[in-house]
């Protein structure tokens, strides 16, 4: 009879250590849970921006790229110069 009593403690005891410290570990984490909202709410906020930033850079080159240039003064694209070349000797 002392051998079950000390055995079914045992079991008992185990399953509710285990349970307590199932318990405290949720309170921690929920606990830390409005923190952790408010950090990934600003990492967001900081990659959107980022994410922003670079979307206008592009839509600026792309307007400046296709509004192209105003140099009347610029003059004709040079030509290829026709150069003779000796051909290789063997």
């Amino acid at each position: 009879m002392l051998a079950v009593g000390i055995l079914v403690g045992c079991v008992v005891g185990a399953a509710y250590a285990r349970a307590r410290r199932g318990w405290d570990d949720y309170q921690k984490t929920k606990a830390s849970v409005p923190g952790l909202r408010k950090l990934a709410w600003l990492l967001i906020r900081v990659a959107a921006t980022k994410v922003g930033i670079v979307v206008l850079l592009l839509v600026g080159a792309v307007a400046y790229a296709a509004v192209g240039s105003d140099d009347e003064t610029a003059g004709p694209a040079p030509s290829p110069s026709a150069t003779q070349s000796e051909p290789p000797h063997r």
